[in-house]
């Protein structure tokens, strides 16, 4: 896969009740707001919203695996979470390489979530990694 300035990489994705789950018996997070309901139904929301953390969790997951993968070391993480994202929805990650510090072997990564069905970004970021072979 093409590392470079620019490069982009796409990734779609969906979570299940039962990650959703799952992720807060891992993280303790049990807000109704993820897991009940009746309790989110009196929200804003109307439903169950996904942690903002598992949302942007797949943001270590392609970044580690895949573009520009393993090998990778992460420095940083800046996130937005501008809008819900519900359970059974395809969400697509795009990740735009903005900038290269070659002698530092590190760049800068935007990534942006957004809902396949709306085209509307819920969760944006920039990741700093290093790469020792990939990022040159």
């Amino acid at each position: 896969m093409e590392f470079g300035l620019n490069a982009v990489h796409r990734y779609t994705f969906r979570f299940s009740q039962a990650e959703v789950a799952a992720f807060a018996q891992v993280t303790g997070d049990n807000n109704p707001l993820h897991l009940d309901p009746d309790f989110a139904a009196q929200t804003p929301f109307k439903r169950p919203i996904i942690h903002g953390m598992l949302g942007a969790s797949v943001f270590t997951k392609v970044l580690g695996t895949e573009f520009p993968g393993y090998g990778s070391v992460y420095l940083g993480q800046t996130l937005e979470f501008l809008r819900p994202m519900f359970v059974d929805t395809d969400y697509e990650a795009t990740f735009t390489v903005q900038s290269i510090d070659a002698a530092k072997h590190t760049a800068q990564i935007l990534g942006e979530v957004r809902d396949v069905q709306t085209g509307k970004v819920t969760t944006r970021g920039v990741a700093t990694l290093m790469h020792r072979e990939k990022i040159v």
